[in-house]
């Protein structure tokens, strides 16, 4: 039987200004930056998970679902919902806020599933997901529907 760690064990916020650097010329977030730190947000979430070094295995394509501009307050939020033997599953979602504007709009969203090493960099396996919490029971639920309804969207896309 394998240990256990909580989805709260994993729940990882990043925040970032979006600067001129990891802008284009039109003063929105290039998609590079976004990545960088939603890559960054789940390797947090599953060392925090797995308490072991990770690496990533894969990413499901990105949906962008709206702009973020120059000076706006990018939120990246991630947490492992789901695991297998060595790798865990990381829901990514990256939100813009305006706080002058009382704005916040969902700009990203992904899966990631990153797989944690041993002190010899071989894969290793990872503790078992737990929601002791009906908030975390929920959010692990929403997850898991969110990953089957675009596995869905995407084999039935021409």
């Amino acid at each position: 039987m394998r240990d256990t760690a909580t989805l709260s064990d994993s729940y990882t916020v990043v925040s970032e200004i979006l600067m001129p650097n990891d802008a284009n010329n039109l003063g929105r977030a290039l998609g590079g930056s976004i990545l960088h730190w939603m890559d960054i947000c789940a390797a947090i979430a599953s060392r925090r998970f797995a308490r072991r070094q990770v690496v990533t295995a894969s990413m499901d394509h990105v949906d962008f679902l709206g702009p973020i501009d120059l000076g706006d307050i990018v939120v990246v939020e991630g947490y492992v919902f789901e695991t297998g033997r060595t790798s865990m599953d990381v829901l990514v979602d990256v939100r813009a806020e305006r706080p002058s504007e009382n704005e916040v709009q969902a700009t990203a969203t992904s899966f990631f599933t990153m797989v944690a090493l041993d002190d010899d960099e071989r894969p290793t396996t990872v503790p078992d997901v737990a929601c002791p919490t009906e908030d975390q029971a929920t959010l692990r639920d929403d997850a898991l529907r969110q990953r089957r309804e675009r596995r869905e969207s995407l084999e039935t896309a021409p």
